[in-house]
């Protein structure tokens, strides 16, 4: 059976985009999480490309995009974790995760978008690359968050990925 990951950044870029500048500029100010999560959690900033709106093509519903920052304006610890995490996270270890893919031998399948503004296209070409069974997807009319503006497109790719793997194919 394949295994399944889902990442947040690639190589050396981290934080990515405009967004993750934003992101770790907030980690550096006391209060800051706090005050970008709430941020977040008013509707008509959310399309704003320094916030979701850079990681999607068309609004998240308000419902789903409410709760995402939830936990960060609700629980301390929560952001005091958030925090420690992303203030912890080097470039060169995420180079070196990288290269550790290369002795991965098991089918691996790399979803790209193709219209991200804050992952670069070639990163997927380059993770797809170092897997020696990797397999690129890339898909278009969406951006970072691909499940939220194409959510049918990687489902399918993910269920005929999982069947040829299971049988042995991929």
């Amino acid at each position: 059976m394949p295994e399944i990951e889902l990442t947040a950044g690639a190589f050396d870029n981290y934080p990515p985009g405009t967004p993750g500048k934003m992101l770790d500029l907030a980690c550096r100010i006391p209060g800051g999480v706090l005050l970008m999560a709430r941020v977040l959690g008013l509707k008509p900033l959310r399309r704003l490309p320094v916030g979701l709106g850079a990681l999607t093509r068309r609004p998240v519903p308000a419902g789903i995009a409410d709760g995402w920052p939830r936990p960060l304006r609700t629980d301390p610890a929560i952001r005091n974790d958030f925090r420690r995490y992303c203030l912890a996270v080097r470039k060169d270890e995420l180079l070196r995760a990288a290269e550790g893919l290369r002795t991965f031998d098991r089918p691996a399948l790399v979803v790209w978008a193709v219209d991200d503004l804050m992952m670069p296209r070639e990163h997927g070409r380059r993770l797809a690359e170092l897997l020696p069974r990797g397999r690129l997807v890339e898909i278009e009319d969406s951006r970072t968050l691909v499940a939220e503006d194409q959510p049918e497109r990687p489902a399918k790719e993910l269920r005929a990925f999982v069947a040829e793997a299971s049988a042995g194919g991929a």
